[in-house]
């Protein structure tokens, strides 16, 4: 029983979470299909066999699947999920099917339509972060340092107690929490700092050793640090209309972090293993409902933002790919071949699938698995 309860503290989180993300995701296309008059003939939270659904009026079939890992809007006209195309069935349709069809709008109305997801997650972790900021407050520490470890980057680079952090590479630095994040991707990278001390602005490089912390799950994973301290974290609740303003900038750095991550990735400054799938995701999740519900609604916000623009990547079977597709296109002023498209779409598939195995054998040795399994069992 202690089993099954302390794995339902883990899963039941993650598909609470996954599911709104991925409704939203969703509901961004189904919305700005129907303004478009597409025809929606299923909107599907997961992937596999029907759990249970209904039709709506315009007899859209809403369904939930078995497989709780994604979701799908398939259009009139497509052939499957993925929203590749029925050529035989597009050819023989009526002039009112077509006027119904994603695949007969204009270019904008589907590149808008498949834009509309990924957006939608944008907006969507804007919105969350905003009322947290506002109803909760948003962690808020001064980029002061309050002291500095012996020893550490930050002592070399000549940084002392009483400084302010104003910029980092010309990045405005408005909190420690923005400072910490910055640093902790660029372990090992000269980082240029402008210093507010005694009144006057003086310039320092600090170089971040690449330290080990706990993540939280068992593990650890390296991060960059300076090694400066702070007197605590405050909470600032905001006026709706700087929680909007401060929102917008967490999403914002949400995404340029993901970014900055990849490049070092690419560059060969880090290695791959702090992607998570869905193992991973998982485990964060039960651990930070467990803590706070608070923290579980900040955890769906950023991950909304890494859904969405994981979804704008330029590979196939993904709205990115579309939109490529659909790039083509314009510039070409015909739709890309059909034995293109097609082996487009299995190297796309090839391309997440790889992607997803890589993470979850992350996740399997980050945890560590067995140590998760048996903790389960405690």
């Amino acid at each position: 029983m202690d089993f099954v309860l302390n794995l339902a503290g883990y899963i039941i989180p993650f598909v609470v979470v996954l599911t709104i993300i991925v409704f939203v995701h969703e509901l961004g296309h189904y919305w700005v299909a129907r303004r478009c008059g597409v025809r929606v003939e299923v909107f599907s939270i997961g992937f596999g066999p029907e759990l249970f659904g209904w039709h709506d009026k315009n007899n859209t079939r809403w369904k939930i699947s078995a497989v709780p890992l994604g979701g799908y809007v398939k259009f009139f006209g497509d052939a499957d999920a993925a929203s590749s195309t029925d050529n035989a069935a597009v050819s023989a349709m009526s002039a009112d099917d077509r006027k119904v069809s994603f695949h007969h709008k204009t270019l904008g109305q589907r590149s808008a339509i498949v834009a509309a997801g990924p957006v939608a997650n944008f907006i969507f972790a804007i919105l969350i972060y905003a009322a947290l900021f506002s109803f909760v407050g948003q962690p808020f520490t001064p980029a002061v340092v309050g002291d500095v470890v012996p020893g550490s980057a930050a002592e070399s680079a000549g940084l002392r107690a009483g400084d302010r952090i104003l910029t980092a590479d010309g990045t405005e630095i408005q909190r420690f929490e923005e400072l910490r994040a910055y640093v902790a991707l660029r372990a090992e990278t000269p980082i240029a700092l402008r210093v507010l001390r005694d009144g006057g602005e003086i310039g320092l490089t600090v170089v971040p050793l690449r330290v080990d912390v706990p993540d939280g799950s068992g593990g650890t994973h390296r991060v960059g640090q300076i090694g400066i301290r702070t007197t605590g974290v405050d909470f600032v609740r905001h006026d709706p209309g700087t929680a909007l303003v401060q929102a917008v900038r967490e999403t914002w750095q949400v995404v340029a972090n993901t970014f900055t991550y990849l490049g070092r990735i690419i560059q060969g400054r880090e290695s791959g293993d702090q992607l998570s799938g869905p193992l991973g995701i998982a485990k964060m999740s039960g651990d930070v409902a467990k803590s706070s519900w608070l923290g579980l609604v900040s955890l769906m916000a950023t991950l909304s933002v890494a859904i969405g623009l994981i979804n704008l990547f330029p590979v196939p079977m993904l709205d990115g790919g579309h939109l490529v597709f659909y790039a083509y296109e314009g510039l070409r002023g015909r739709p890309m071949g059909e034995r293109a498209q097609e082996y487009s779409f299995r190297i796309g598939f090839a391309l997440v699938m790889s992607l997803f195995l890589f993470a979850t054998w992350n996740d399997l040795n980050r945890l560590p698995i067995f140590n998760f399994l048996t903790g389960l069992f405690s």
